[in-house]
């Protein structure tokens, strides 16, 4: 409707111009009033008469072809001038010779208008062509989107906009079918990877708890020890499952930041304090250079575990006798965290996809069963939700993971 009440007032703005516009030249050609009130008067109406013949037919031709609607058009402004000539004319006396001049110029004319018309109604027809087939080779016989640069089309600038538009909206189809690709890659993944660390944990602590009903161990020390096992994979299964709780709330949006805040500095040397003591287990070393950070407020549990995500996994893929290098720095109001292991490296075809749900890469960290391949993907959700990045990139003796967390915006 909106658009409707705008071409309207569009119309009678041109209608009231023209009119204003031909009294204006009569005025200052010295008319008499009369003559020009009648002289305006009927062509205005000899026309308005024509032009609406004209839109009756053209609205009926509106499914018709560009080209016979752009003639339709040229043939109904040739009527309108016409009839408003014609109609003048008598009312003003012209003469019979007078009024065949005006005809011969008039339908020279139209013969320009009639070929402009027929020349933009063949341009709009091929631009519209070349659109369409565009668009049907956007999709594939498979189904996939094919994303390419509109073409060169002819016609108005709309049809080549409209191009443009089913280019950029390829684009966009294209990169979401390769997410949801990949994504249900990951899914895939997750399913068989979750599905090894719960049956694995699950079928240790059926075992145990049979053996101890039935009365098969009966030693106090290995009852303590069946125990002590059965006591450790329940835990592990609960870290599991929290850590797919915690995917879950990550990629479903429904992730909010703990209220409880700490200072970015507190969260790191926290964190490093707790890697030192699986490293120490371990026997790896782990090396830190601190400098001043800006004043940066995260959430605590949220920062943390993400903190602790990182620095887990560059101790548990280096080997015994190895170093994890912690650095952390300042570049303007950003806080720039790396943390250097010692694992070797990771090919670089699986760099992209570190950070992917289930990812374990080669198999040396596929025989690592304490990763179940959520963690680090946790750790980008939770760094992200904090307005921060991280990455991954292969040094001389293994990876570098840098964590870029820049200050809140002041008010």
């Amino acid at each position: 409707m909106e658009h409707l009440r705008h071409r309207r007032t569009g119309s009678l703005l041109i209608l009231a111009t023209a009119l204003a516009a031909a009294t204006a030249l009569a005025v200052a050609f010295d008319f008499p009033p009369r003559d020009i009130a009648v002289l305006v008067t009927v062509a205005a109406v000899a026309s308005a008469v024509a032009g609406g013949v004209g839109g009756v037919a053209l609205r009926r031709l509106r499914s018709r072809p560009a080209r016979v609607q752009t003639m339709t058009v040229a043939l109904s402004s040739v009527l309108v001038a016409a009839t408003g000539v014609v109609t003048a004319a008598l009312a003003m006396f012209i003469s019979f010779h007078d009024l065949v001049v005006l005809f011969v110029v008039l339908i020279v004319a139209s013969g320009v208008a009639f070929g402009a018309a027929w020349q933009l109604g063949d341009d709009i027809g091929a631009g519209a062509q070349q659109v369409g087939a565009y668009a049907r080779t956007m999709v594939g016989s498979d189904g996939r989107i094919s994303a390419g640069h509109a073409p060169a089309v002819t016609g108005p600038g709309e049809l080549a906009a409209l191009a443009g538009e089913l280019a950029d909206v390829s684009r966009r189809l294209d990169e979401s079918q390769r997410r949801e690709r990949a994504l249900e890659s990951s899914r895939r993944e997750l399913i068989a990877w979750v599905s090894h660390d719960l049956r694995a944990p699950l079928a240790t602590i059926r075992a145990m708890a049979e053996a101890l009903d039935d009365g098969v161990v009966d030693d106090d020390s290995a009852v303590k020890r069946y125990h002590s096992q059965i006591r450790t994979d329940a835990e592990r299964l609960t870290a599991l499952v929290d850590d797919l709780f915690e995917l879950s709330r990550i990629n479903s949006g429904t992730l909010r930041l703990g209220r409880e805040k700490v200072d970015l500095c507190d969260a790191v040397a926290d964190a490093i304090a707790g890697a030192s003591a699986a490293a120490e287990v371990k026997g790896v070393a782990v090396v830190e250079h601190l400098n001043a950070l800006p004043p940066i407020e995260v959430a605590a549990r949220e920062c943390c575990r993400a903190l602790d995500n990182l620095f887990d996994n560059a101790i548990r893929h280096t080997p015994a006798g190895g170093t994890v290098v912690i650095s952390a720095a300042a570049e303007g109001d950003t806080a720039v965290l790396h943390i250097d292991d010692e694992c070797g490296g990771i090919p670089d075809h699986d760099l992209p996809r570190v950070f992917d749900i289930a990812f374990r890469g080669d198999e040396a960290r596929r025989r690592d069963d304490r990763g179940g391949g959520l963690g680090l993907a946790i750790s980008r959700g939770l760094i992200e939700a904090h307005a921060g990045s991280v990455t991954a990139a292969n040094t001389a003796r293994g990876c570098r993971f840098t964590v870029r967390l820049p200050a809140p915006a002041r008010p």
